[in-house]
Protein backbone atom coordinates (compact mmCIF):
# COMPACT_ATOMS: atom_id res chain seq x y z
CA UNK A 1 0.00 0.00 0.00
CA UNK A 2 2.94 2.31 0.64
CA UNK A 3 3.89 2.36 -3.05
CA UNK A 4 0.40 3.67 -3.90
CA UNK A 5 0.69 6.64 -1.56
CA UNK A 6 4.26 7.42 -2.68
CA UNK A 7 3.28 7.09 -6.35
CA UNK A 8 0.24 9.34 -5.96
CA UNK A 9 2.29 11.98 -4.14
CA UNK A 10 5.06 11.81 -6.73
CA UNK A 11 2.61 12.14 -9.64
CA UNK A 12 0.74 15.08 -8.11
CA UNK A 13 3.49 17.30 -6.72
CA UNK A 14 2.74 20.11 -9.14
CA UNK A 15 -1.00 19.76 -8.63
CA UNK A 16 -0.81 20.42 -4.89
CA UNK A 17 0.09 24.05 -5.54
CA UNK A 18 -2.69 24.37 -8.10
CA UNK A 19 -5.20 22.82 -5.67
CA UNK A 20 -4.10 25.19 -2.89
CA UNK A 21 -4.36 28.29 -5.07
CA UNK A 22 -7.76 27.18 -6.37
CA UNK A 23 -9.01 26.59 -2.80
CA UNK A 24 -7.83 30.07 -1.79
CA UNK A 25 -9.51 31.62 -4.84
CA UNK A 26 -12.78 29.83 -4.10
CA UNK A 27 -12.60 30.80 -0.41
CA UNK A 28 -12.01 34.48 -1.15
CA UNK A 29 -14.25 35.00 -4.17
CA UNK A 30 -17.07 32.47 -4.10
CA UNK A 31 -17.54 31.62 -0.41
CA UNK A 32 -17.25 35.20 0.79
CA UNK A 33 -19.81 36.34 -1.80
CA UNK A 34 -22.14 33.46 -0.85
CA UNK A 35 -21.85 34.09 2.91
CA UNK A 36 -22.31 37.86 2.61
CA UNK A 37 -25.28 37.51 0.24
CA UNK A 38 -27.07 34.98 2.43
CA UNK A 39 -26.46 37.18 5.48
CA UNK A 40 -27.93 40.25 3.74
CA UNK A 41 -30.85 38.26 2.25
CA UNK A 42 -31.75 36.88 5.70
CA UNK A 43 -31.42 40.25 7.46
CA UNK A 44 -35.18 40.76 7.98
CA UNK A 45 -35.86 37.20 9.13
CA UNK A 46 -36.93 35.47 5.91
CA UNK A 47 -34.85 34.74 2.82
CA UNK A 48 -35.28 37.14 -0.13
CA UNK A 49 -33.98 35.65 -3.39
CA UNK A 50 -33.99 38.98 -5.25
CA UNK A 51 -31.77 40.64 -2.65
CA UNK A 52 -29.55 37.55 -2.59
CA UNK A 53 -28.95 37.59 -6.37
CA UNK A 54 -28.33 41.33 -6.45
CA UNK A 55 -25.89 41.20 -3.53
CA UNK A 56 -24.17 38.06 -4.84
CA UNK A 57 -23.29 39.70 -8.18
CA UNK A 58 -21.96 42.82 -6.44
CA UNK A 59 -19.99 40.71 -3.96
CA UNK A 60 -18.37 38.61 -6.71
CA UNK A 61 -16.99 41.72 -8.44
CA UNK A 62 -15.35 43.03 -5.25
CA UNK A 63 -14.15 40.01 -3.23
CA UNK A 64 -11.79 41.82 -0.84
CA UNK A 65 -14.38 44.49 -0.09
CA UNK A 66 -16.86 41.68 0.58
CA UNK A 67 -14.43 40.06 3.05
CA UNK A 68 -14.14 43.40 4.83
CA UNK A 69 -17.93 43.76 4.93
CA UNK A 70 -18.28 40.24 6.37
CA UNK A 71 -16.08 41.11 9.33
CA UNK A 72 -17.55 44.62 9.67
CA UNK A 73 -21.21 43.53 9.62
CA UNK A 74 -20.75 40.50 11.88
CA UNK A 75 -21.34 37.73 9.33
CA UNK A 76 -18.18 35.83 10.29
CA UNK A 77 -20.12 32.83 11.63
CA UNK A 78 -21.94 32.52 8.32
CA UNK A 79 -18.65 32.85 6.41
CA UNK A 80 -16.77 30.23 8.44
CA UNK A 81 -19.62 27.71 8.32
CA UNK A 82 -19.85 28.15 4.52
CA UNK A 83 -16.07 27.86 4.28
CA UNK A 84 -16.11 24.64 6.32
CA UNK A 85 -18.77 23.04 4.08
CA UNK A 86 -16.90 24.09 0.93
CA UNK A 87 -13.59 22.78 2.33
CA UNK A 88 -15.13 19.40 3.17
CA UNK A 89 -16.53 18.97 -0.35
CA UNK A 90 -13.33 20.28 -1.94
CA UNK A 91 -11.21 17.90 0.16
CA UNK A 92 -13.45 15.00 -0.77
CA UNK A 93 -12.97 15.63 -4.49
CA UNK A 94 -9.26 16.33 -3.95
CA UNK A 95 -8.65 12.98 -2.24
CA UNK A 96 -10.73 11.12 -4.81
CA UNK A 97 -8.50 12.63 -7.51
CA UNK A 98 -5.34 11.68 -5.63
CA UNK A 99 -6.65 8.14 -5.08
CA UNK A 100 -7.55 7.75 -8.77
CA UNK A 101 -4.04 8.83 -9.81
CA UNK A 102 -2.32 6.27 -7.58
CA UNK A 103 -0.36 3.61 -9.45
CA UNK A 104 -2.14 0.31 -10.02
CA UNK A 105 0.87 -1.81 -9.07
CA UNK A 106 4.39 -1.43 -7.77
CA UNK A 107 5.97 -1.43 -11.23
CA UNK A 108 3.66 1.08 -12.98
CA UNK A 109 6.21 3.79 -13.77
CA UNK A 110 9.25 1.59 -14.32
CA UNK A 111 10.43 1.31 -17.90
CA UNK A 112 10.37 -2.24 -19.18
CA UNK A 113 13.85 -3.48 -20.04
CA UNK A 114 15.64 -1.06 -17.75
CA UNK A 115 17.63 -1.79 -14.63
CA UNK A 116 15.26 0.18 -12.40
CA UNK A 117 14.25 -3.07 -10.72
CA UNK A 118 17.55 -3.19 -8.84
CA UNK A 119 18.83 -0.78 -6.24
CA UNK A 120 22.24 0.42 -5.05
CA UNK A 121 24.26 -1.43 -7.68
CA UNK A 122 22.88 -4.93 -7.14
CA UNK A 123 23.00 -5.66 -10.86
CA UNK A 124 26.75 -5.08 -11.01
CA UNK A 125 27.41 -8.26 -9.05
CA UNK A 126 26.52 -10.04 -12.29
CA UNK A 127 26.71 -7.33 -14.94
CA UNK A 128 29.33 -4.76 -15.89
CA UNK A 129 29.01 -0.97 -15.99
CA UNK A 130 31.50 -0.40 -18.77
CA UNK A 131 31.88 -3.07 -21.46
CA UNK A 132 30.37 -6.21 -22.86
CA UNK A 133 27.09 -7.05 -24.58
CA UNK A 134 24.61 -4.16 -24.18
CA UNK A 135 21.53 -5.14 -22.20
CA UNK A 136 20.21 -1.74 -21.11
CA UNK A 137 21.56 1.73 -20.47
CA UNK A 138 24.70 1.36 -18.29
CA UNK A 139 24.23 -2.42 -18.07
CA UNK A 140 26.51 -4.75 -20.01
CA UNK A 141 26.88 -8.51 -19.86
CA UNK A 142 30.63 -9.08 -19.57
CA UNK A 143 32.13 -11.33 -22.25
CA UNK A 144 35.07 -12.44 -20.12
CA UNK A 145 32.80 -13.85 -17.40
CA UNK A 146 33.11 -17.50 -16.46
CA UNK A 147 30.02 -19.59 -16.92
CA UNK A 148 26.97 -19.05 -19.04
CA UNK A 149 26.92 -15.78 -21.03
CA UNK A 150 24.00 -16.68 -23.26
CA UNK A 151 21.62 -13.81 -23.97
CA UNK A 152 17.91 -14.21 -24.53
CA UNK A 153 16.42 -11.41 -26.62
CA UNK A 154 12.73 -10.93 -25.94
CA UNK A 155 10.80 -8.90 -28.46
CA UNK A 156 10.01 -8.86 -32.12
CA UNK A 157 11.36 -7.39 -35.30
CA UNK A 158 8.98 -5.19 -37.20
CA UNK A 159 9.37 -5.16 -40.94
CA UNK A 160 7.21 -2.84 -43.00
Amino acid sequence: MNYKIEGALKRNRKNFIIFGVLWLLIAVVLVSAWAHSTYIANANGNFNLEIFMETFVKSMTNPFGTLGNIFKEGATGNYFSSLMVMTIFYSLFFFIGIFKSAPKNEYSDIEHGSSDWSQRGEQYQILSKNKGIILAEDNYLPVDKRGNVNVLVVGRIRIR
